[in-house]
């Protein structure tokens, strides 16, 4: 049997791709543990479908912080000019056609200036420098571009390791394909270094400071979920980081029930990581995600560009619509509850 178009993506990546920078999208954290079991995550959950449902109509949009959308948007990742010339513009300009919202990284090659140009619904993703006031310059910029929310990444005090090739990526890319919202000079000031102090407290001054709704991203635990809600988080994101940073951290498809289960409503709750069908789009929603994130994914289908891109958000919409029509959902709504318990 022949694969999907988007079964295919990882390996026409790998084609395509300079080897150093093939090997940057695809690695995990130490041993890849956790990276590689993140797609069985959601295989391995098994349906159990209504019938005698009318599936004419199918409305498969969800609302991410008040905004209708598509049940997917588009995770923050680096280093898209790296995987084609147009990098975040073409990531957005297909995405703003998709009507769904793309998460910018803080380390993004593209101005956010641009980015917003492209009429795309974006957030900003952030990681918080030891000394704070140090993000002071890349918040107002993205605030200025019109960013609607900040994601904090919270999984990275600091940066997990990586078993590399030589040469690596770094040595081959040119430097301005990341980090030009910064300010010249920021990684040599001192206090830019990931923040080891973390805390509650970091919500409030992100959302004070931004004026933005603040979503926390990279929870896997029931009980740190409920600690971002209390300190203000709109939305919590249940994310392993993809596994690049703690190897055999648990797949976030079997930390999401309890994350959900946590929140119990007070907060929207989002999923990443090894999301590669529409399968998997309905069977995290069965499991009581609001919406789920594209990481790799998106990576791989920008290899074409822009076209790449939009296919990816087509063939998705299509196959997500068969995943709902054959499990007797008409809406996210009805896709709660469809996985049989353990």
């Amino acid at each position: 049997m022949s694969q999907t178009w988007l079964a295919q993506l990882e390996q026409q990546a790998r084609q395509r791709l300079p080897a150093p920078v093939a090997e940057y999208l695809m690695q995990g954290a130490r041993d890849s543990i956790s990276a590689s079991e993140a797609p069985g995550g959601w295989s391995q959950q098994r349906l159990v479908p209504h019938v005698l449902r009318d599936v004419t109509n199918i409305d498969v949009s969800v609302s991410m912080l008040g905004r209708s959308q598509v049940p997917w948007g588009i995770a923050p990742t680096t280093l898209q000019r790296a995987v084609h010339p147009d990098g975040e513009l073409a990531m957005a300009r297909a995405t703003a056609a998709a009507g769904t919202v793309m998460v910018v990284s803080s380390n993004a090659g593209t101005s956010f200036a641009d980015i917003a140009a492209t009429g795309v619904r974006w957030w900003l993703q952030a990681y918080l420098p030891s000394d704070r006031t140090l993000a002071a310059p890349l918040l107002a910029r993205a605030v200025e571009a019109g960013a609607e929310a900040i994601v904090l990444t919270v999984d990275t005090p600091v940066v997990g390791t990586k078993y590399s090739s030589d040469p690596l990526v770094w040595d081959v890319i040119d430097p301005k394909m990341l980090r030009v919202n910064f300010d010249p000079g920021y990684e040599d000031a001192p206090g830019a270094e990931k923040a080891l102090d973390l805390g509650p407290h970091d919500l409030d001054w992100l959302a004070g400071h931004t004026g933005l709704p603040v979503v926390v991203k990279g929870v896997l635990r029931p009980d740190d979920a409920r600690r971002c809600v209390q300190a203000g988080a709109k939305a919590v994101w249940v994310s392993n980081h993809g596994g690049r940073q703690l190897d055999r951290a648990a797949s976030t498809a079997s930390c999401l029930p309890g994350v959900v289960d946590a929140v119990g409503g007070t907060a929207e709750v989002y999923v990443d990581g090894g999301v590669r069908c529409g399968l998997d789009v309905l069977t995290a929603l069965a499991l009581g995600a609001d919406a789920v994130f594209l990481g790799r994914l998106p990576l791989y289908a920008l290899v074409d560009g822009e076209a790449g891109v939009t296919r990816l958000h087509d063939e998705l919409r299509a196959e997500t619509v068969e995943a709902f029509r054959l499990s007797g959902s008409r809406s996210a709504a009805d896709a709660r509850g469809l996985v049989r318990a353990p």
